[in-house]
Order: C-alpha cells, then structure tokens, then sequence
C-alpha cells in the first residue's frame, strides 16, 4: 500500500462524528465523494473534513443510469478500497437504494458498511424509526433532505413552493433532533438552506443549496472534470478528462515512434 509523505498531508485527523457535529458555528466543513483506493489517498492529504463513498458511484464510477441500481455489495466494495487510502479522513458511507425499508434492515445495511471500513453512514429522507434504530447500535447517522436521488426521479431544485419548504425544514428538525450529527442539504432553495441551518443543531453541509449552509460537498469527478460535462453548478479546480486523453495520444505516440523490427522471412 502507498502512503503519501506528512509534507504534503494537510489539515485535521481523524475526526469522530461527535467532533463533527461540535463544529457547528465554530467553522465551515468540507466533504468530498470519493469511489477508488488513488483518489483517497489523495484526498486524505487534502485537508478535507469528511470523505463521502457515495451512491453516485452508480452514474460517475459505473457508468449506470440510475443510484437506485447500486446495491450494498457495491458500497461496500468501494468503502473498502477508498478505506484503505485513509489514515486521517472521516469515511462516510451512503445507505443504497431499497437497503433500509425498515429499522432492522437499515440496522443490517448500517453494519455492513462499517465493517467494510465506514465510520459512519448516511440515509436519505425523514426515516426516524430507521435513523433511531442504527443510532441505537452505536452507528452515526448523516441525514439528508431535499433532492432525495433514490426517491426523486425529477431532477429538480426543491423548496421553492411555501409548502414543499416546510416539509424538508421540518424533515431536517426532525433528523436532528434523533441525533444525526450533520445533514446534506441537496438542492434545495438557498434561502430554505440557510433556515434549515439555523433551526437545527448539526451543521448542515450543502450541495446546490446556495453558501448559507454549515459547509459544502461535492462530486469529486465533478470537481476534478473527470468527466466531460460537469453540473452547472459545479466549477471544476482541475481537467482530468483532457490530461487523461493527452497522456494515452503521448504513449500512443512513443509507442508508434519506434521503429519496428524487420519481420523474419
């Protein structure tokens, strides 16, 4: 295994998920997706907060159509090689699609992804009996409200009706008040955002939902371009796509530059 040198390593280690929620009004929290053992190792040099093994895997890592296709075995096959890059990075990992219908079988999936090395886990909607049940076993519980990927098929900006705004401010009250220690706000109304942020007592972390949120997560195929078009809401702080296509037409080029030995007759 690889490990990249303390000189280049920056920012905190190892921070529980008591630590993260104590963050709150202290200062912002910083999370990333990451699916693959290199780009762990990476990003635990980054100083990054949290590193998130997401169900978006599906679509950036996979190439599938859909999150609702992503199963536990996949989770846990890539919490385990994006684990093996970290040594100061919280690892959270997302409950897949039909994984949690009822308390016992989120409390099942919960404990396969932490053996498979997540030292948290993250669900997607106002599923109380379900978050209070993992909490029970000892697991940290990440909420999420808004755009829920394995609900929603629309892909579309939430809380912008009054109505629809008060069910996910009261969906996040309610995760907080079971006791998840930080909720993802995803594509939701900024100014919906910042109310959630200030009604509840874990910091908030959003994606799409405007900067008056406790911190942000993104996409890391997203932010580093691995991909040829990233959301409009993302500005990529690298081009990947480009300098992967540039590197194989390089080799290619050395490869065909040599000369070929004269065939044996």
């Amino acid at each position: 295994m690889y490990r990249v040198p303390s000189s280049l390593s920056d920012g905190p280690s190892g921070l529980s998920a008591t630590d993260i929620r104590a963050t709150k009004g202290q200062r912002r929290l910083a999370m990333l997706t990451a699916y693959d053992y290199p780009t762990a190792l990476a990003l635990d040099a980054a100083g990054l907060d949290l590193l998130l093994v997401g169900d978006s895997l599906g679509e950036v890592e996979l190439g599938l159509t859909s999150t609702k296709e992503v199963n536990l075995h996949m989770m846990c096959h890539h919490i385990r090689a994006v684990q093996r890059g970290l040594s100061r990075t919280h690892l959270v990992g997302d409950l897949p699609y039909n994984s949690y219908r009822t308390p016992e079988e989120a409390v099942q999936s919960a404990r396969a992804l932490i053996e498979a090395g997540a030292m948290s886990v993250k669900l997607e909607g106002a599923l109380i009996p379900q978050v209070e049940a993992i909490l029970a076993d000892g697991i940290p519980v990440m909420g999420h409200v808004g755009l829920l990927p394995q609900t929603h098929d629309e892909r579309r900006r939430r809380g912008v009706e009054p109505e629809e705004a008060a069910q996910i401010l009261s969906d996040a009250v309610a995760l907080d008040h079971a006791g998840c220690y930080a909720i993802v706000i995803e594509a939701v109304d900024s100014g919906v955002a910042q109310k959630i942020t200030e009604a509840v007592g874990a910091p908030t972390i959003g994606i799409a939902a405007g900067l008056g949120t406790d911190g942000q997560v993104l996409v890391s195929t997203d932010l580093l371009g691995q991909l040829p078009e990233p959301p409009r809401f993302v500005t990529p702080k690298a081009d990947i796509f480009h300098l992967v296509i540039e590197a194989g037409r390089a080799f290619a080029y050395d490869v065909r530059a040599v000369e070929s030995p004269t065939p044996h007759r």
